[in-house]
């Protein structure tokens, strides 16, 4: 497991732990002996604790942004609105009092949604490749929060395009197949099974309270098979391809990286152990593997650092290798090869369309 999972892991069971102790242990009211300093030493862990392992286990480690503290600043606000002892809870009110905005600026996100699904599903029809790669042309690096907005819209089209067989049809071919078990027809099967029998659940527990809401949620559960379906397919289908000069890697649906061919310094055939590649300190243990097995069998280098969309998109990260488990290792490495041979040529002859132009 590679150290920024392990403290994204640490930083979640901490938060469970001190919003589960909070929600345990804090009485009702002040008034009561050690009541105050309980809330206090509660306080600490919400605003003092919490705020630090999430700028150290996700901001330092995981290289994300800083104006994502606002997220473990909000949440704490929200958990001691409902959990701080009557007194001190009325001060957190705001929180309650935003939820109006708040619910305005989610419908208004909502129609905008709706809207650019409805584009994006027309325009889908002759698409030749990942609707999301046109998010990160458009937006560089520089400019983190409108393509993190920019990628969360794109899922929703890029879900329904490869989840589609007819509008990935004009889709580039693959030139290898990743080993994961996303792209195992077992694994899609057991995940609608789940979807289904979550969508189920969620009607029979709600039903009795409301049965319109028990519908809309039960509903957004059993949407999810889109996503479902589209999460094998990219799997089985499409994970290692070429498109417009970018070499394209998906690590299901959830993970992906595009990196163009002229900044792939090596494309290695081999053997790489992944139980010593993660053992070893520092910049080793910091290596990416894409697939499944106990072994890595090509080696990706880049002459610049390049950007891993993570978790959907949200948590992009910088690598200057990777690692993949693939089932033609030697062919995709011949492949590969061949591409970046021919990089010279076909930058000259950019070069000279330039001028032309």
């Amino acid at each position: 497991m590679r150290r920024s999972v392990k403290y994204r892991l640490l930083f979640l069971l901490s938060a469970i732990v001190v919003y589960c102790a909070g929600f345990q242990w804090l009485p009702e009211t002040i008034e009561g002996d050690g009541a105050l300093e309980l809330t206090l030493v509660v306080a600490a862990g919400y605003f003092v604790l919490l705020p630090i392992l999430y700028a150290y286990c996700i901001i330092y480690v995981g290289q994300q942004a800083w104006w994502k503290m606002l997220i473990i600043l909000s949440l704490s606000s929200l958990m001691a609105r409902f959990s701080f002892p009557a007194e001190l809870a009325s001060y957190f009110e705001f929180i309650a009092w935003l939820r109006y905005p708040i619910i305005a600026v989610l419908l208004i996100i909502e129609l905008v949604l709706v809207v650019s699904i409805v584009k994006a599903l027309w325009q889908a029809r002759s698409l030749k490749g990942d609707p999301r790669l046109h998010i990160i042309d458009k937006y560089p690096i520089d400019e983190e929060k409108k393509r993190s907005l920019a990628l969360v819209l794109a899922s929703e089209p890029a879900s329904w395009y490869y989840a589609i067989p007819w509008f990935s049809r004009h889709h580039s071919q693959n030139l290898a197949h990743l080993n994961l078990f996303s792209a195992k027809r077992w694994h899609w099967c057991l995940l609608i099974v789940t979807t289904l029998s979550a969508s189920v659940f969620t009607y029979m527990l709600i039903a009795n309270w409301s049965e319109l809401l028990a519908v809309v949620i039960s509903s957004i559960v059993a949407y999810s098979l889109v996503v479902v379906t589209a999460n094998y397919r990219v799997s089985r289908y499409f994970s290692v391809y070429v498109q417009e000069q970018k070499l394209v890697l998906n690590n299901a649906m959830w993970g992906f990286l595009a990196v163009k061919l002229d900044e792939i310094e090596s494309a290695e055939f081999g053997t790489w152990p992944k139980t010593q590649r993660v053992s070893e300190e520092n910049e080793a243990a910091e290596m990416l593997c894409f697939g499944r097995g106990a072994t890595a069998n090509i080696k990706l280098s880049f002459k610049q650092p390049q950007t891993y969309f993570g978790a959907g998109g949200q948590l992009p990260e910088q690598i200057t290798q990777l690692y993949l488990v693939v089932d033609s290792a030697e062919e995709l490495q011949c492949q590969l090869q061949a591409l970046l041979d021919q990089q010279p040529l076909v930058l000259e002859a950019e070069e000279l369309l330039n001028k032309v132009s």
